[in-house]
């Protein structure tokens, strides 16, 4: 299979349904975020990582692959022909324990804090805010994307917020506060 394809070539792009749009394309720009964000989570585990942390990225780099595959897919028929390509209502509860688990690590919050820390840390402040963005692409696309993805794209900026207090923490790499 050769990488390239020329298909792209006049600006356009397939979606799972073989239907040709602009790359411009809203949902295009949606999945690209998400795309953004998995090559962000993976230079967070080049920075180094705790096995544990780095094993729940592994684990979040696969689940926006089925995001994207759900964005990428207008039809939203994609359950039928490839169904280890979604996400589920047990994948956000998933990230919701997780985030409690980690926050039991962590000194309360009382402030905002800045952004920064250690490499990890700092690189996954930025991945939340790739996180944010990719969330108001979803949830600005027509006809609107399942609310799941929403849930699952939210739940998870909160978590990469807390895995970002988390590392630093580890790190004994203070927090500054606004």
């Amino acid at each position: 299979m050769k990488i390239y394809t020329r298909t792209g070539d006049t600006g356009e792009t397939a979606l799972f349904d073989n239907s040709r749009v602009s790359k411009a394309d809203p949902r295009v720009d949606a999945y690209g975020e998400v795309d953004e964000l998995n090559a962000w989570l993976g230079l967070v585990r080049a920075s180094g990582l705790d096995a544990d942390l780095d094993a729940e990225l592994i684990r979040i780099q696969r689940d926006l692959f089925a995001v994207g595959a759900q964005l990428a897919d207008p039809a939203e028929r994609l359950a039928d022909r490839v169904t280890k390509a979604f996400v589920a209502d047990e994948d956000v509860e998933r990230l919701e324990r997780l985030i409690d688990r980690l926050e039991q690590e962590l000194p309360p919050l009382t402030r905002f804090i800045l952004p920064g820390g250690a490499a990890a840390g700092s690189t996954l402040h930025v991945a939340r805010t790739v996180c944010r963005r990719a969330e108001r692409r979803i949830v600005g696309l027509t006809p609107a994307a399942d609310d799941l993805l929403i849930r699952y794209v939210n739940r998870l900026s909160d978590l990469l917020f807390v895995l970002a207090r988390v590392v630093n923490h580890r790190a004994h790499q203070p927090e500054t506060e606004w």
